[in-house]
């Protein structure tokens, strides 16, 4: 690495440090009002304001998404490639922000501001992209459909957890709604009458048990019953499920997913019920994260005295795994909570607003804006990463 560039990333950390109180302030402000998918207006007036007092030119509702928004700093001189950081901040219904999205928030914030401030001295363009609704909206995937990202070259985000990795990916998901019609009857005087469209749900479960025995590992598929009946003296007429069915990599989420269909026709046919199967909700690709970027990503962490460690166990899904299909992209974590902490969860969400959540949050802005830094500054190391998106 060149002098000019280790001196543009002291010049990043102090701009960090000078930004840390703000930053923390917006954090928590994004936390104490928790907005959920697709309605999180105040977080992102909060976050384009202070784009805009900090010299960005912002649009907001970009992709047809009123909460979204694209962000450019004004220092850039498009010359190079297009770098994006990404900010997510809706919460989750009943536990507002236990999966730490006032810190994302911060933290994409946070990088555009501090690599903005020598912007004057790299070639390309900067942009802070706002993405609503990770929890369960697919708004990244929204934004992608719609072009947002057509012009950028590398995205990058942090996520907070109960460790620091760089290179973790996730699972990709679909949503499969099932429905199951039979006949209704009287269930103690003729239920030869009827056809019972409950024992069809039912035996669909006992079909998906059945596959998990031969699904890989890092397979999942879980699922709830939505209708069962209405009274049990009536042979149920219609039963309803749902199923999430997710894996590591894009052919055997598609493989599972005609599995999981599979077993829905074939409770059907066991018990006489139709079978309606659609597909709805969100459905997320797995993430690809790019070897070029993780590894400047994991140097910049510990050049900042975060220990990185190594994925065991599993993984959840988001919609920055269909960015990372795209375009080069990372999704790297940040450790703000005792190990074994589950998102999703209350102790998660004091974790997210804590003095500790909060110094993470920094660290991981500043980690961001110095890979930044990196990218930008050296054509050597952009062409790598493409090389390895290109090859993944």
């Amino acid at each position: 690495m060149s002098e000019n560039l280790r001196r543009l990333k002291r010049g990043v950390q102090k701009e960090l440090n000078e930004l840390e109180d703000e930053l923390c302030e917006l954090s928590q402000e994004i936390f104490d009002n928790p907005e959920l998918k697709f309605e999180e207006y105040q977080a992102m007036k909060w976050l384009t304001d202070t784009l805009e007092e900090n010299g960005f030119k912002v649009d907001k509702g970009v992709g047809g998404l009123e909460t979204a928004f694209r962000a450019r700093c004004r220092k850039s001189n498009g010359e190079g490639p297009t770098l994006a950081f990404l900010s997510e901040y809706d919460a989750l219904p009943g536990l507002g922000h236990a999966c730490g999205h006032n810190l994302i928030a911060a933290i994409g914030l946070g990088a555009g501001l501090g690599l903005c401030a020598v912007m004057d001295e790299l070639d390309g363009d900067l942009l802070v992209i706002g993405t609503p609704a990770e929890e369960g909206g697919g708004g990244k995937v929204e934004l992608l459909k719609a072009g947002v990202f057509k012009e950028v070259d590398a995205a990058l985000m942090f996520h907070p957890a109960d460790e620091t990795l760089v290179g973790r990916g996730s699972l990709g998901i679909k949503e499969l709604k099932v429905d199951f019609y039979g006949e209704a009857a009287h269930a103690a005087s003729r239920p030869e009458k009827g056809v019972n469209a409950l024992d069809a749900a039912i035996a669909t479960f006992n079909n998906v048990n059945a596959l998990r025995e031969h699904m890989k590992d890092s397979s999942r598929v879980h699922g709830i019953i939505t209708d069962g009946g209405e009274k049990p003296n009536i042979v149920p007429e219609h039963a309803g499920a749902k199923f999430y069915v997710r894996a590591e990599e894009l052919d055997d989420l598609q493989e599972l997913r005609e599995q999981i269909k599979n077993c829905a026709r074939a409770g059907g046919l066991a018990t006489g019920a139709e079978v309606e199967i659609s597909e709805e909700g969100h459905g997320y690709k797995p993430m690809n994260p790019n070897p070029g970027l993780v590894d400047l990503v994991r140097n910049n962490l510990e050049e900042l005295g975060e220990a990185v460690g190594e994925h065991e166990g599993g993984m959840g899904s988001t919609d920055m795994g269909d960015v990372s299909q795209a375009l080069p992209a990372v999704h790297p974590y940040i450790k703000i909570a005792e190990e074994g902490t589950p998102a999703h969860s209350k102790a998660f969400a004091e974790a997210a607003d804590s003095d500790e959540g909060y110094g993470k949050m920094l660290i991981a802005a500043k980690a961001l804006a110095m890979t930044g830094v990196d990218y930008l500054g050296e054509r050597s190391i952009q062409e790598a990463v493409l090389e390895k998106f290109r090859n993944s």
